[in-house]
């Protein structure tokens, strides 16, 4: 299952996801909107959990800031980063997670095994 959860509100994300012609891959889009509280807060990511029946235990996580970091590692979830997009300026080599990868057929290389 896949999910999609960012800080902008549903209202815009829904629409640049089905605009791009990735919408159709996600089970489920989080908004900023969503829930009471945005990222870095872990209420997004456990609120993905609750809504496809699965435990943070079960997912990774894949993002591209300190925000999503943070968030995903509060939730107790494993935790991918990508060295490109929206990451406010840091260095993902310096976030707190298990690993980065350059693409997602990289990161579906690691999560294969688990």
């Amino acid at each position: 299952k896949l999910a999609v959860v960012t800080n902008k509100p549903i209202g815009f994300a829904v629409p640049l996801l089905a605009d791009t012609g990735l919408a159709q891959y996600f089970d489920l889009v989080v908004g900023g909107d969503t829930v009471a509280r945005k990222k870095p807060d872990p209420m997004p990511m456990l609120h993905v959990c609750a809504q496809l029946g699965i435990a943070p235990e079960q997912v990774v996580a894949i993002g591209d800031s300190l925000n999503d970091a943070l968030a995903a590692r509060a939730a107790g979830m494993a935790v991918l980063a990508v060295p490109y997009g929206y990451n406010e300026g840091r260095d993902a080599r310096s976030l707190d997670v298990d690993a980065i990868v350059d693409t997602l057929f990289e990161a579906s290389r690691l999560i294969d095994p688990l």
